[in-house]
């Protein structure tokens, strides 16, 4: 079996959290979604498990953070051009999401950061390595 990796996130409405996800550009896996949870595909190796939050606390012991208010990650996407990085944002800023810090570029890398409606942080990016300097 392949490593894959399954980011979970609490979410408050599943149903928009869905939508969200999406409209950026992930698919769903009706296999491990139910109406507590939805699996959203980016990769054959990066799942995303939109888990409600009562969903999430059979999996925990500690409190769930109010992402709107705390940092507990950054999630981030390398896409292939700096016009995908673009397009990914003004997906996310369209189905709701917000942009939480000004464009970066460091000449062999541009990036974006965005929030999911609730409060979840992603960042795309463009790396060139044939720019990146020394």
């Amino acid at each position: 079996m392949a490593k894959q990796v399954f980011i979970n996130l609490p979410v408050s409405d599943l149903k928009r959290s869905r939508e969200f996800y999406e409209a950026i550009g992930f698919t769903n896996n009706p296999q491990f979604s139910d109406d507590t949870a939805a699996c959203m595909v980016w990769s054959d190796f990066i799942l995303v498990m939109l888990l409600t939050h009562e969903k999430l606390k059979q999996f925990i012991s500690k409190e769930i953070i109010d992402a709107k208010m705390n940092v507990g990650a950054i999630n981030a996407l390398s896409l292939e051009s700096r016009d995908a990085v673009n397009a990914f944002t003004e997906k996310a800023i369209k189905a709701g999401g917000r942009e939480y810090a000004e464009p970066k570029d460091y000449g062999f890398m541009q990036q974006r950061s965005v929030e999911d409606p609730d409060g979840h942080n992603w960042e795309p990016f463009f790396m060139d390595l044939s720019k990146f300097p020394g």
